[in-house]
């Protein structure tokens, strides 16, 4: 695959020789958060491992505004220049390049993986560039269980409000413990922490494509590491607080390029998930924190309005890629969008539709992104359906909800492997 550094960047890198302790962010258009963002980590560098050569990298896709100058420029905290000028062992250094190749957080991630392995870090934090949340210990939290535990992959886990992450709670969280039995609370969380031996093996990989050049990298870099055999574990952050998005009006491309991932992936690794039953928690770094998110808001009517036009632009599509059952619950459905408390869209009801289309992806010939905007509409209906439920709870309260769903996930995925295999064995018989 095409290198994503260019010329220059790469110069500057060998330019540098090597680093311990690496913090990448990946950004376009960030110059009014990514200041707040580089004085965290930088303070996390050099106060939580005063003894490894650190560095910090931006990976910009080329922003209209002044991120990558302020991603370099951005003065240390003031503490942080006495304890510098008292301890100089390592010089911290800034770099901040334009990557090249599909416009996209993956590229701009894959370009930080580049980096990583050119300078032969031990651990390298990846975090996103629009956090108004991270404190320095979040790269202590991040990089500490690679650099002293041992492991290779660290997700984060936070306190986020009920209706944030929406495509976490009703796909790749679930989905994710019921294909692997890995109980990652935010496989698509945007912050992690990733070892030197798992950076090399990302980049060996033949499965990045143009949906993980986008919003897929996440999912991505999540399954890959379960399914390559690296040891996982998950750090709790606390609140994430960052521009959140409201589902019903910028998520749907999102939503597609995570998706397409994922079911890419298990196509992939279905010799893997085939044979797993039930689930396991995993290792938890940190301490648990207890902190009250900020709060979104979220159109719940336009999400049952998405639902109510996809019923006349994506009806023969869903009666392809659905059993019929499915396909008649769906067309029957009560959608009150001027009552929109009332509208219903049960978790048994997704899942089946969910897992009937992540069969249809895999059928020969099946395509893809036809697929994956005829499902789209659904999750909305789903995200809307879980508001209905959770209006009048708190966030810890409609947690319950999202993790009793993933426990019903568990429950039907005897109903994927028997549609897998009718599936697999009509493409062998044709």
């Amino acid at each position: 695959m095409p290198s994503a550094l260019d010329e220059d960047g790469l110069a500057e890198v060998r330019r540098i020789g090597n680093a311990d302790l690496m913090v990448g962010i990946p950004s376009f258009g960030n110059a009014e958060t990514i200041g707040y963002v580089v004085r965290a980590a930088t303070a996390g560098m050099v106060q939580y491992f005063p003894d490894l050569k650190p560095i910090l990298v931006n990976s910009d896709g080329g922003s209209p505004d002044d991120t990558p100058h302020v991603a370099v420029s951005t003065e240390s905290p003031d503490y942080l220049e006495k304890v510098i000028l008292v301890s100089p062992k390592h010089k911290l250094q800034r770099i901040s390049f334009t990557y090249q190749g599909t416009s996209g957080k993956g590229t701009a991630v894959r370009a930080l993986f580049e980096v990583a392995r050119e300078l032969k870090v031990k651990a390298m934090v990846m975090v996103d560039s629009d956090l108004r949340s991270i404190v320095p210990e979040w790269v202590e939290l991040l990089a500490g269980p690679i650099l002293k535990g041992g492991y290779d992959f660290v997700a984060p886990m936070y306190s986020r409000y009920k209706y944030d992450g929406t495509i976490t709670n009703n796909i790749s969280y679930p989905l994710t413990r019921a294909l692997y039995g890995t109980r990652i609370r935010q496989p698509i969380g945007g912050d992690f922490g990733v070892s030197g031996d798992l950076v090399s093996r990302y980049l060996e990989l033949d499965t990045f494509d143009e949906l993980t050049a986008r919003f897929g990298i996440d999912i991505w870099m999540t399954h890959s590491a379960i399914n390559e055999g690296f040891a996982v574990c998950q750090a709790r952050l606390g609140a994430k607080i960052h521009d959140a998005k409201d589902p019903a009006s910028d998520l749907g491309p999102m939503f597609r390029q995570v998706v397409g991932t994922l079911f890419r992936l298990a196509g992939r690794y279905e010799d893997r998930w085939l044979r797993v039953r039930g689930s396991h928690q995993i290792p938890e770094y940190g301490f648990e924190r207890v902190v009250a998110p900020e709060e979104i808001s979220v159109n719940h009517a336009k999400l049952i309005d998405n639902v109510e036009q996809a019923r006349l632009t994506q009806h023969n599509v869903w009666e392809e890629m659905l059993a019929p059952e499915q396909f008649e619950r769906i067309m029957a459905m009560e959608l009150p969008s001027d009552r929109p408390a009332d509208f219903h869209f049960s978790a048994e009801l997704w899942i089946r539709c969910l897992y009937d289309t992540l069969v249809a992806f895999h059928r020969p010939g099946a395509d893809s992104e036809k697929l994956l905007a005829a499902l789209t509409p659904l999750y909305f209906g789903r995200t809307a359906g879980f508001i209905s439920d959770t209006l009048e709870m708190t966030t810890d309260q409609a947690e319950r909800v999202i993790q009793d769903q993933a426990r019903q996930f568990e429950e039907l995925k005897p109903y994927l492997v028997a549609r897998w295999g009718e599936m697999r064995a009509a493409t062998e018989a044709s």
